[in-house]
């Protein structure tokens, strides 16, 4: 009896999986049945919430349903990640991340209430380039001046980002590393509050990705100083390099990825990747993107597995960065 017993609680158990599989197959197969939802760690206006808008509005046309932006600002961006991370694994929340949100964060924030693997890499949909730009009347007119300036007035220079762990955050921390200098970081819930009070002379400059600063440097409102790469930008052909500007160590080229809830349906996440891929290999998206002086990635860069990569990588890369010493 209780053999038999067993028997029937097994059969039942493995009819259970396979009816639960059935769903999921066909819940993957009917993928997307109604709009999605892409979380952005930051205020509107920002370099990720650009990128989240063009990549959107093409994805949706891919997948046949609208994607609507849900802009959650606080913590570096790890409040809306958070919100991510708990969310139903059926692939109607997704998430644009970068280097600082999902790599840095968890050594800035090492109680977080999620880890790396709470999420499940889509696409890499962007390379960005970091700036440090000026207040239009700064006193300092170029790198060497403004590294000079700052070692002569240690902290009194302020720079603002767009929080703590945010990729403009690491765009600072990086930059101050390399000059050696002492200045003041100021925090705000996301890139185009700092770029604003920048542009009203409230603080003496940003760091910052080309995305969202280029247009205030093309129009005078700001002064770029350097670009942290290891060549100009077609869109700001005066902006020099860090190497030419005598800084090579300054090094700030960044990414910007899609991410999923942990336990997303395979199927859907194949979905959402291709849909990705389409999108930034759009002439839409191209254009767009150059006139960002933001770089769509390559083919073979459109892989889950390269953005994991990324991931892994630049969690101990900012973990070496920023850890303080005991």
């Amino acid at each position: 009896m209780e053999k038999a017993h067993r028997h029937r609680v097994t059969k039942c158990l493995l009819s259970v999986v396979a009816a639960l599989s059935l769903v999921t197959a066909a819940s993957a197969q009917d993928y997307p049945k109604r709009p999605i939802s892409m979380i952005v760690p930051f205020a509107a206006g920002g370099t990720s919430d650009v990128i989240a808008r063009v990549v959107a509005e093409q994805m949706a046309s891919a997948l046949g349903q609208p994607i609507v932006i849900e802009n959650i600002a606080g913590a570096g961006g790890s409040t809306a990640l958070t919100r991510a991370s708990r969310a139903e694994p059926d692939g109607y929340t997704i998430a644009i991340g970068n280097a600082g949100t999902s790599a840095a964060s968890y050594t800035i924030y090492p109680l977080l209430p999620f880890k790396p693997d709470a999420f499940a890499p889509i696409a890499m949909v962007a390379k960005t380039f970091g700036i440090v730009a000026l207040r239009k009347d700064f006193p300092a007119k170029d790198l060497k001046e403004f590294i000079a300036y700052a070692r002569s007035n240690p902290g009194k220079v302020n720079l603002g980002h767009a929080g703590v762990g945010s990729s403009n955050f690491l765009i600072c921390k990086s930059f101050l590393q390399a000059a050696g200098i002492e200045v003041t970081l100021v925090g705000y819930r996301g890139a185009a509050p700092a770029l604003t009070d920048a542009i009203g002379g409230q603080i003496d400059g940003v760091c910052d990705a080309a995305a969202s600063v280029s247009q205030a440097i093309d129009d005078r409102l700001v002064r770029g100083l350097v670009i942290g790469s290891t060549v100009r930008l077609a869109t700001l052909p005066d902006l020099p390099t860090s190497a030419e500007a005598g800084l090579a160590e300054f090094e700030a080229q960044g990414w910007n990825g899609l991410f999923a809830p942990k336990g997303t349906p395979p199927d859907i996440i194949a979905k959402l990747n291709a849909a990705a891929r389409t999108a930034v290999e759009s002439d839409a998206v191209k254009k767009r993107f150059h006139s960002l002086s933001t770089v769509a990635p390559d083919s073979g860069e459109l892989t889950p597995e390269v953005l994991q990569q990324l991931v892994t990588r630049d969690v101990e890369k900012y973990r070496k960065l920023l850890e303080v010493k005991k």
